[in-house]
């Protein structure tokens, strides 16, 4: 069930995400252990996903991708054009729909975040290296950013 905890969560899941001129915000980021994503494709569709899941995809395209949980990294990844993905919305209606375009891009990349991953995990080993100095610097919290990090150890 949709409870007021729940409602305030989304709620400042949105606000924290216009705060750092993100496009989209999972709870894990946050430190939520919860599936529950938002997106907004800054076409007016402004999403609550409750569990999500993509059923089927289809096609191939690589776009740069950035993260708010890696300032300052920015990195070409291939994904999915089009992806069919089934959830519950913020009044626990369900929903099962083809999306494509960014809006397809931002919802693949706030599931990884569901499942433990991050848009480097489809880095090939060599951009993986390339980009090695600037996680490290991360890791050592020597990061620059207009929010507040959490180094984890």
């Amino acid at each position: 069930s949709i409870t007021d905890g729940i409602k305030r969560l989304i709620n400042d899941m949105f606000e924290t995400m216009y705060e750092f001129d993100g496009v989209g915000l999972a709870a894990p980021q946050i430190g939520i252990a919860k599936k529950i994503v938002v997106i907004d494709d800054r076409d007016g569709n402004k999403l609550a996903l409750i569990n999500p899941v993509i059923t089927e995809s289809r096609g191939e395209q690589i776009s740069e991708e950035g993260c708010l949980s890696l300032p300052g990294i920015h990195e070409p990844v291939k994904r999915p054009t089009k992806i069919r993905v089934k959830y519950l919305d913020a009044d626990l209606k369900e929903h099962d729909e083809w999306v494509d375009g960014f809006e397809a891009r931002c919802m693949q990349h706030e599931f990884d975040h569901l499942e433990g991953k991050m848009f480097i995990d489809h880095l090939s080993t060599l951009r993986k290296q390339m980009i090695k100095g600037k996680l490290n610097n991360m890791l050592k919290g020597n990061v620059r950013c207009s929010y507040r990090t959490k180094t984890v150890k």
